[in-house]
């Protein structure tokens, strides 16, 4: 069968799904990014705005079909579901994450309708982002996995994460894969947008030059445990003792340190049950040496079945910080009872915990107050600004073996090297089989240990004061802009004449 340029264009737009994932660790072909999405944006160019929905739904597929496959070692390795099932909630799990790009194919269509004159150029883009936010704050509790700024991190946009963070970089990102589009086309007014797209770049790296922070105190001395606990065996009893005092004979081999961290859930049993004669003995140990134990492990609330996820500090105070943003499906089950009853009938366990309180004292080690994360938790920029410019740094502690082998903890460590750029603070990472590493201030990573290797990273930070713009205001400003940005690309052009999208042939035209 003779496939006809629509149908051509329907195979492009799978295939810059899958580019678009190689723009991200650990490809980390930055600049594929806006490859995809110039070829994205030219695909719904006249078009239907349901051809446009069809080819953003390929796009997503191509994109979160390779970029999110690890869901399936979860599921089917560790959650212990039969290959099939595991291979239909895969399927369903990725399905579902590509009706965002549908959605925006779909809205950049009908807004562009409206935007008759060089305002077309911005509407795309501004709808990118403003999709990418519904997906990655609002829906299922957000999923930010694959954003197109956390690709930028080794490219001169990076320069303007510290200002407008993931949102308004992504919004450079999109605008220059459209600006690439318009000036592939024949046009005598292309100058002006390709200056203005150099510019862009230009000024990006020039703010990479800039420090928005400052020390606020000597450097200290820090090991971060990276256990390698095999995942499968981790919960098992007979197995509790043993990794206890793995982490106990590696912790006091560190006493020289001011600050030493575990990983997730790195005590296999809840709180109350080795309060008594694990943590108050190693409190009393970290003491007597003047260090400070970061520790996780599962906590109970009032009753037994308030449950928390938790990170604690033990050694000159103990305090207790409690997951606030919970993993859908593998930390609480929303849609409920529909979930519960389709997990439980395909036979897959997951977790049902309880959020902690959004506000919540900071947690202090080392002498310094600091912003816990647990997991998940680093995949959301705004949410971990709260408790700045009061910490020094950031520590976040996660267990990536739930993946396996797979590209999922290398695309984490990618996200959590943003949270240290935003914030212009280091960043402690440590997680059970890796990535455990240190971030610098500009989102470089200083030393890191390799996956499934059971040691220890031992390296000193430099405490930091000051504000980036992005921690001052956030992601609210950015949103704001985007939005009113796209009210007035389509009041302002109305009815007036000017340049339009480029066209693709008639024959590539899709049907209604």
């Amino acid at each position: 069968m003779r496939l006809s340029s629509t149908h051509y264009w329907d195979l492009l737009a799978t295939l810059a799904g899958v580019l678009f994932t190689l723009a991200f660790a650990p490809f980390d072909y930055a600049y594929l990014a806006i490859v995809a999405l110039a070829l994205l944006f030219a695909s719904w160019q006249s078009c239907t705005a349901k051809r446009a929905l069809w080819r953003g739904y390929l796009f997503g597929l191509g994109s979160f079909g390779l970029g999110v496959s690890w869901v399936f070692v979860s599921i089917h390795h560790f959650g212990k579901a039969g290959l099939l099932n595991s291979s239909l909630m895969t399927g369903f799990f990725f399905g579902f994450w590509a009706l965002f790009p549908a959605l925006a194919g779909y809205l950049a269509v009908q807004v562009r309708q409206l935007c008759l004159g060089r305002g077309a150029i911005l509407s795309t883009p501004v709808v990118w982002l403003l999709v990418e936010y519904l997906r990655g704050y609002w829906v299922l509790n957000g999923f930010p996995w694959l954003q197109c700024a956390y690709s930028q991190l080794a490219t001169p946009l990076a320069g303007y994460i510290p200002i407008v963070g993931v949102y308004g970089t992504g919004f450079f990102v999109a605008l220059s894969a459209a600006i690439i589009v318009y000036l592939c086309q024949p046009n005598h007014k292309r100058l002006a947008w390709g200056v203005g797209l150099l510019l862009v770049w230009v000024l990006g790296g020039i703010l990479q030059t800039v420090s928005w922070t400052y020390a606020i105190g000597a450097p200290f001395r820090v090991s971060l445990i990276q256990g390698n606990v095999a995942q499968d065996k981790k919960w098992l009893p007979e197995f509790k003792e043993n990794t206890l005092q793995f982490y106990k004979t590696m912790t006091e081999a560190h006493w020289d340190s001011a600050v030493i961290v575990w990983p997730e859930t790195s005590i296999p049993a809840y709180y109350s049950t080795v309060y008594d004669w694990f943590l108050m003995p190693l409190n009393q140990a970290a003491q007597q040496h003047n260090t400070d134990l970061i520790v996780s492990l599962p906590a109970h609330g009032d009753s037994e079945d308030i449950r928390y996820n938790a990170v604690m500090t033990l050694g000159k105070a103990s305090t207790l910080y409690k997951k606030k943003h919970l993993l859908p499906f593998g930390e609480f089950l929303p849609w409920q009872p529909l979930s519960g009853f389709v997990l439980e009938s395909l036979g897959i366990k997951l977790g049902d915990f309880t959020p902690g309180d959004i506000h919540q004292a900071l947690l202090k080690a080392g002498g310094y107050p600091l912003i816990s994360s647990i997991c998940y938790e680093d995949a959301f920029g705004e949410a971990g600004l709260i408790g700045l410019p009061e910490a020094a740094y950031l520590v976040n502690v996660t267990n990536d073996g739930w993946f396996g082998d797979s590209i999922e903890p290398h695309q984490h460590m990618q996200i959590a090297r943003l949270r240290a750029l935003e914030t212009g603070r280091y960043l402690l990472r440590s997680a059970n089989t890796g990535i455990t590493a240190i971030v610098a201030p500009d989102g470089k990573i200083t030393s890191q240990l390799p996956l499934f290797t059971a040691t220890v990273l031992t390296d000193s930070i430099t405490p930091m004061g000051g504000m980036t713009p992005y921690a001052r205001l956030g992601d609210r400003p950015v949103l704001i802009a985007l939005m009113l940005s796209l009210v007035a690309c389509c009041l302002l052009t109305r009815n007036r004449r000017g340049w339009s999208f480029p066209t693709v042939p008639k024959d590539a035209r899709a049907p209604p």
